[in-house]
């Protein structure tokens, strides 16, 4: 399976106003409960640890356990006052990382 994030920005910002960030990655969850046709159970494969950086700086993060449901969509509010770029990481079980970028368009 290919991973896709899904980042959903407002297209202007305004210096000062607080704006919604929502963010979803889609990558082969398995929850380790399962069996596969041997019969053996498949290996857990979680996304554990989401964070949104603004120029290296922590603005958002989220520990994730196996309750929440697969691939979770994140909503959260930020306010800034000048462009900048937000970095979105997405790490998990076996070794999974996956990364993404947006530029803040300030006004």
């Amino acid at each position: 399976m290919i991973t896709r994030a899904v980042i959903t920005l407002p297209a202007a910002i305004k210096a000062g106003e607080a704006f919604e960030v929502r963010a979803t990655v889609a990558h082969a969850m398995e929850t380790g409960y399962r069996a596969g046709d041997d019969g053996a159970r498949l290996p857990r494969d979680l996304v554990r640890r989401f964070e949104c950086r603004l120029d290296g700086d922590v603005v958002f993060s989220a520990d994730l356990y196996a309750a929440i449901a697969a691939n979770p969509w994140l909503s959260f509010w930020l306010k800034v006052d000048k462009p900048g770029e937000l970095q979105f990481l997405w790490r998990g079980d076996r070794g999974f990382v996956h990364r993404e970028t947006r530029a803040l368009n300030v006004a």
